[in-house]
């Protein structure tokens, strides 16, 4: 169905889907299989940065014992001039946290499909960006399973990347079932990266997804002069503090907001802001600070102290991978609209932006009673009450009237007194008593069989209010609230049958009813 349809994007993303002329001007081509080709023109990628990369998946990818055969020829083909990557990013949140970034991976999956067979002369790996340097621990650390909240506790700060997972062990006995890939990952890999990579390795190795960690001191290189200019010019809060006004004139909110230097300062317990005062750079929170010789000389000894916020970021990523298009949420796709004008400044390929996959799973549980409820998939998105006028219309019944037999009551029992005065007028009192117990007894039916039906009703609307709440969690889709677990616990072939339907350059939102 239409996304717009769904009433759960916003105006920013339909608009982008619809290719709004507004919208033209913040980013470089709209993803087809066709705008690909020009992609792949624009896009350069040396010899050394290759190589670069690919020691650095090389180092990264020996925290797994087994290295299943497609990813490592995933990471070989990257040496490859003709080879290049469709990227997705997440934060590494625990047990692959809300069901979108499952979502996110298979849309990068199904994307690389497409562009081989349209592409045959190319080859293109997708790739998943951990980020494994946001320090924003209380966004990552829970996960909710069949209604419950699992959270991780922990006193670590820094980038959560880095977290050691020993004190993890509470949150994996309180697990309600064993869950195998996840407490292995767990349990045996040294930090937050190192599992998150053998999970997303265990779920998606057969299709040749490599995780990435940017936090390593050689791909950090690449990044040394958007430091300089970082800290010498504050280039990119004067670019994108344009493309923001920009955004505004056109009738869009800006979806992030600029620092003057748009880096932090990282080491293992901590991620702090970098700024400037006087001739003085301060890393906010500690008893640090440099001269503009002693940063410089700190950058190019320690790079890998150097970390991008959310305005570099995607800077960083497009200058160490041979990248062609970023698919993101819509909030992430609204957000790089805003970095046009900064890539042009390094004179970097501006990558096509991809609208990740969405979808509404519905389990045969589920879907036994939508259509019990006489319901189609795309008329869940309704508000309850909506959907409840609904299907009263559709139960619609006459009121219950017992008159008519009332009437046939009194015609018998009239047969009856007739008969009586007939033989014994003294029973004629008789015969009127009886009559109106027998009245008073259809009145008493009446009643009952009036209320009997409402409860039917009633049960009919609670069993729609149950529905909506499985399937739009809190009121919202899906894919925001509930976790891959819920759902491979039942149906072991769930990952595979997303890879079946979503087809991302469609840019339409999947129903998938399980049979």
């Amino acid at each position: 169905m239409d996304y717009a349809a769904t009433g759960a994007f916003s105006d920013t993303v339909r608009d982008y889907l619809c290719c709004s002329e507004q919208l033209q001007p913040f980013y470089n081509h709209f993803p087809t299989l066709e705008a690909f080709e020009a992609q792949l023109k624009e896009k350069s990628f040396s010899e050394a940065q290759r190589q670069t990369l690919h020691q650095a998946l090389q180092e990264q990818y020996t925290s797994l014992s087994d290295i299943h055969p497609k990813v490592q020829q995933n990471i070989d083909l990257l040496l490859q001039p003709n080879t290049f990557t469709i990227t997705t990013g997440h934060q590494l949140n625990i047990f692959t946290g809300p069901l979108y970034f499952v979502y996110k991976i298979v849309t990068a999956i199904n994307t690389c499909k497409q562009l081989q067979e349209r592409y045959p002369d190319y080859n293109f790996v997708p790739v998943y960006w951990m980020a494994t340097e946001d320090h924003d621990f209380a966004e990552i650390n829970h996960f909710n399973l069949f209604g419950k909240k699992y959270t991780w506790e922990t006193d670590q700060t820094g980038a959560v990347g880095r977290f050691s997972l020993e004190d993890m062990e509470p949150l994996l006995a309180e697990l309600p079932e064993a869950y195998p890939i996840f407490e292995e990952a767990y349990r045996n890999s040294r930090n937050l990266a190192d599992a998150t990579r053998a999970i997303t390795h265990a779920l998606f190795g057969e299709y040749g997804l490599v995780s990435i960690d940017g936090d390593h001191a050689e791909l950090k290189k690449a990044l040394l002069p958007v430091v300089e200019k970082e800290l010498t010019e504050q280039l990119s809060n004067k670019l994108v503090e344009e493309a923001s006004a920009q955004l505004e004139e056109a009738g869009y909110k800006p979806q992030v907001y600029s620092r003057e230097i748009n880096l932090f300062y990282l080491t293992d317990t901590l991620r702090e802001r970098l700024v400037q005062e006087d001739d003085t750079y301060k890393v906010l929170n500690t008893d640090t600070s440099f001269t503009l010789e002693e940063i410089r000389q700190e950058a190019q000894a320690h790079p890998e102290r150097f970390s991008p916020n959310v305005i570099l970021r995607p800077l960083y990523e497009e200058l160490i991978l041979p990248n062609l298009a970023y698919i993101g949420g819509g909030a992430e796709v609204a957000y790089w609209f805003q970095l046009k004008a900064l890539f042009a400044a390094y004179n970097v390929a501006f990558p096509v932006l991809m609208l990740r996959n969405s979808a509404l799973y519905i389990s045969r549980s589920n879907a036994n009673r939508m259509h019990k409820l006489g319901l189609e998939p795309q008329e869940l998105f309704q508000e309850y009450q909506e959907l409840k006028k609904q299907l009263s219309a559709q139960i619609h019944e006459e009121d219950i009237d017992l008159t008519a037999q009332r009437k046939a009551v009194a015609a018998a029992f009239a047969e009856v007194e007739k008969l009586a005065k007939e033989i014994d007028p003294t029973l004629v009192k008789a015969v009127g008593a009886e009559e109106q117990k027998a009245h008073n007894a259809l009145q008493m039916l009446e009643k009952k069989i009036s209320k009997a039906r409402d409860n039917k009703h009633e049960q009919t609307f609670k069993q729609l209010e149950n529905l909506k709440d499985k399937l739009f969690p809190g009121g919202s889709l899906q894919e925001r609230k509930d976790n891959l677990l819920s759902y491979t616990t039942n149906n072991p072939d769930f990952i595979p049958a997303l890879v079946e339907a979503f087809d991302p350059l469609e840019f339409k939102f999947t129903i998938l009813e399980e049979e």
